[in-house]
C-alpha cells in the first residue's frame, strides 16, 4: 500500500506566503513524477505545478514566478512554495505521486492524497 499525505494549507491575506508538502509513505520502489492540482468550488480541478524525478517542472501559466515546485527523493517528499498569493489561489490543493511499488516495478500507479485546503482573503 501507498499513503500520500499533505499538509501545510491554510488562512492567509492575499499577498502573503504558504508552504505546502506532501510525503508519500509504504511499499515504495521508485517515484517518478509527483505533483499539485487545485480545486476550487464549482470548478474542475487543475493542474499547478509537476515535477519529475530528474528535477524538471512544469507550472500552470497564472502561477508562475509565485509559485515553486520542489522534491526531496531521498524523502518521498514535494513541497509548494508559493508566494504572493491571490485570492483565486483559494482551493483544496492536492498532491499526487506516480509510484512504482516493490514487487510490481514495471508498473506506475498514481496515488492521491486528500487534499488540505488554502484560503486566501482580500
Amino acid at each position: 500500500q501507498v499513503q500520500v499525505v499533505e499538509s501545510g494549507g491554510g488562512l492567509v491575506q492575499a499577498g502573503g506566503s504558504l508552504r505546502l508538502s506532501c510525503a508519500a509513505s509504504g511499499s515504495i520502489f521508485s517515484i517518478n513524477a509527483m505533483g499539485w492540482y487545485r480545486q476550487a468550488p464549482g470548478k474542475q480541478r487543475e493542474l499547478v505545478a509537476t515535477i519529475t524525478s530528474g528535477g524538471s517542472t512544469n507550472y500552470l501559466d497564472s502561477v508562475k514566478g509565485r509559485f515553486t515546485i520542489s522534491r526531496d527523493n531521498n524523502k518521498n517528499t514535494v513541497y509548494l512554495q508559493m508566494n504572493s498569493l491571490k485570492p483565486e489561489d483559494t482551493a483544496v490543493y492536492y498532491c499526487n505521486a506516480d509510484v512504482s511499488r516493490h514487487g510490481y516495478q514495471a508498473i506506475i500507479n498514481r496515488y492521491w492524497g486528500q487534499g488540505t485546503q488554502v484560503t486566501v482573503s482580500s
